[in-house]
């Protein structure tokens, strides 16, 4: 049963509805359907809205329910070509529009966290904000050391509203999974704590702060993203300070062109920072709508509010990897296999009708610009796909499927016939040659030599004790147990391939040393060679 403040906050969504005259939108939704004329004729509900364009009571909507629905709508403002004309123009004003709160309250929570006034903090602030989201809002400011930086500030009461709506959300997964026959396979109460614990984050300025501070860090040589400076002595959970930038919005393609902006290669570009962040630094910025991207003339990003980033396990980082490499070589079955072997779907799956599914809805889209692509239609396919065959959703993985929709709707914008498949598979193709080549073995191996140098002298001592423990008491035990003297001789085995292990790893790093001192090439092969055999030898013990 739903508790009665939960059933308040429903009946108040469908009052706003309705009031902004989007009566269709609770004919659609089932949850309201039993109560829909009752709330649309109540003499309570007040002035309807319905002269404003749909788009703008759509828009208004959003913003009046609340930060949850402005995220939302940010959401989709990025994939115009999902939604119609003008539903998408008017949704772009959710990213940096959404109406203010008073710049004196702005004023009085700063004072509040830093503990002094803003006449002795700063040279000047300026309470009329240069741009107002779903969770806070930003003021121009300078220091009195003369660096012109944004002081962003968070919307009183947000955390309130946003975990009431959270709330709400835990509610309704909860009567999915009880009424509805796909909410296993979607697990919607775990895609609902995994976006609980992401807008949460959202609300710690220092910890969005440390979050820019190391995406800065990881891009600091680049040449293609910017990160703005963190003015930490000015930062607390409620207010953060940063270098204030000058850039072009990202949304603004007219302007992008008018300053001669290389479109393709900002394209470009944004795509090969996503696969950077996800497979490189296995840390991402994941709300990069327009509002929160800027270029400069020579096709750099600028890029700014971290609030919300993902990261990836290794094990997610390999799949994705090897499923996006597959999937750009067609090959339909290792996309299928993958997908069995990480358990994204039972291992009772047929690989032949899965492959077959895949490919299905894969090939139409292949060699075809963005502009020529339905993408509505492809994910319509998938998801029928993935109903089909009953694989369930990785809440794990949201963050990262709704970053790639953001950067391909940002592409679409920006130059529509960018090849985004032949864009990111170089990309992906040397990440797999860096993590899994002949250069990443050596790598490994040299990281592991110091740890296995370190418990070597530990060995004779083991083995001491082994023994000496079988000769008092346990040595019938070992007689009679066939596992325990297979589990004895793999011990010794393992020991063996350690000891050639190391041999072998400290005479290919000898003679990698000994090349660097320019030492006889015969020589360093001949070492070389000993130290591959040693190492070959320890690892075919059978």
């Amino acid at each position: 049963m739903i508790p009665i403040r939960l059933v308040s906050r429903l009946l108040h969504i469908q009052r706003m509805l309705v009031l902004h005259g989007l009566d269709e939108l609770v004919e659609a939704t089932h949850l309201y359907r039993p109560l829909r004329h009752a709330v649309r004729f109540s003499t309570a509900l007040g002035a309807r809205d319905v002269e404003a364009p749909r788009a703008v009571r759509l828009r208004r909507a959003l913003e009046e329910l609340g930060p949850i629905f402005v995220k939302f709508g940010q959401t989709l403002s990025t994939r115009r070509d999902l939604l119609p004309d003008d539903i998408g123009e008017e949704l772009v004003k959710l990213q940096d529009r959404v109406p203010p709160f008073p710049g004196v309250e702005a004023r009085r929570t700063v004072e509040s966290a830093l503990g002094q006034p803003v006449g002795t903090l700063f040279r000047s602030f300026d309470e009329e904000p240069l741009a107002s989201a779903s969770v806070a809002q930003v003021h121009a400011a300078r220091l009195h050391s003369g660096e012109e930086v944004v002081v962003k500030v968070l919307r009183p009461g947000v955390r309130q509203r946003i975990e009431a709506d959270i709330e709400l959300l835990y509610a309704l997964a909860g009567m999915a999974q009880r009424f509805w026959p796909d909410a296993r396979r979607l697990r919607p109460t775990e895609v609902v704590a995994e976006f609980e614990k992401t807008i949460l984050d959202e609300l710690d300025l220092v910890r969005e702060a440390a979050n820019a501070a190391e995406i800065r860090r990881r891009f600091e040589t680049s040449g293609i993203l910017y990160v703005p400076k963190v003015y930490w002595d000015y930062t607390r959970r409620d207010v953060m300070v940063m270098e204030r930038i000058a850039g072009i919005p990202i949304g603004d393609v007219p302007q992008l062109r008018r300053a001669g902006v290389d479109l393709k290669l900002l394209a470009e570009r944004g795509v090969e920072i996503f696969f950077t962040q996800v497979f490189r630094d296995s840390f991402f910025h994941a709300d990069m709508h327009p509002g929160n991207i800027f270029a400069t003339t020579d096709a750099r990003y600028i890029a700014v509010d971290f609030g919300i980033v993902g990261s990836i396990s290794k094990a997610d980082q390999y799949y994705v990897a090897e499923n996006f490499l597959a999937f750009f070589n067609r090959d339909y079955r290792r996309v299928a296999e993958m997908h069995v072997e990480s358990g994204w779907v039972p291992p009772t799956t047929r690989i032949e009708e899965f492959e077959s599914a895949i490919r299905s809805v894969s090939e139409p889209i292949f060699e075809k610009p963005l502009k020529e692509i339905s993408y509505g239609q492809v994910l319509l396919r998938l998801f029928q796909v993935a109903r089909r065959f009953d694989m369930e959703v990785q809440p794990q993985l949201v963050l990262l499927q709704k970053t790639l929709l953001n950067i391909e709707g940002l592409g679409r914008e920006l130059y529509p016939d960018l090849d985004l498949w032949q864009t990111a598979k170089p990309f992906l193709e040397n990440w797999f040659q860096d993590e899994r080549g002949p250069k990443s073995a050596v790598r490994r191996l040299g990281a592991k030599l110091p740890e296995w140098a370190q418990q070597w002298p530990e060995m004779p001592g083991l083995g001491y004790q082994a023994l000496h423990r079988a000769v008092n008491g346990r040595l019938e035990l070992s007689i009679r147990s066939d596992e325990l003297r297979i589990l004895t001789r793999e011990i010794r085995l393992g020991q063996r391939r350690i000891l050639g292990g190391i041999g072998g790893g400290s005479l290919i790093l000898s003679a990698t040393l000994l090349s660097t001192a320019f030492a006889s090439p015969t020589l360093i092969w001949a070492v070389a060679a000993l130290g591959l055999g040693l190492f070959a030898y320890a690892w075919t013990l059978r």
